[in-house]
């Protein structure tokens, strides 16, 4: 079954979402080095590369359904914030929209019927509930140290080791 025209047109807005995010996210990384937290830098740039893999998965999941790719301009993003915990507050805010578009995204493919669609979201839904946990922890950890001295330092040190690591074949990432 071809995929219906109102969940193609929601998927190719969703493209866009995804690539803005990524967008979000690499300007965030640049924010980082430019205040010299290479870590925090290395987690934003690893955050971008997953958004730009799912903003690719919707595009295959797409044509693999038969559909037609509408490339879209991407607007500009913020490129400066006051302060780390401030990124992170952003971050938080930004993934909790997500989130909600997502769930539109499922409540399109239910409208159409379109069951193969719901099955590709579910791996997304689980998906931000982890995002959203992950950032919160992340907060969390910079309010306990007060974002500054050697709190901050280690916390930088750790968010260093995180790498991007592609889904297995069959998934959604």
């Amino acid at each position: 079954m071809a995929i219906s025209l109102k969940v193609q047109e929601a998927f190719n807005k969703h493209i866009n979402a995804e690539f803005w995010s990524a967008y979000l996210y690499l300007s965030m990384s640049s924010y980082f080095h430019s205040i010299g937290l290479n870590g925090f830098a290395n987690w934003m740039r690893v955050q971008y590369q997953e958004e730009k893999a799912h903003a690719e998965k919707f595009y295959d999941y797409i044509i693999s359904r038969g559909g037609r790719i509408d490339i879209r301009p991407i607007p500009s993003v913020p490129n400066s914030w006051k302060t780390v915990v401030d990124v992170f507050e952003t971050t938080l805010e930004h993934e909790i929209e997500v989130t909600k578009k997502i769930n539109q995204l499922v409540a399109v493919s239910m409208e159409e019927s379109d069951f193969a669609s719901i099955n590709f979201l579910q791996w997304f839904v689980n998906e931000q509930v982890e995002e959203e946990a992950n950032i919160q922890q992340i907060l969390d950890s910079l309010r306990l140290v007060q974002a500054e001295g050697n709190g901050l330092f280690l916390l930088d040190r750790e968010m260093k080791t995180r790498v991007f690591v592609p889904a297995s074949q069959g998934t959604a990432q």
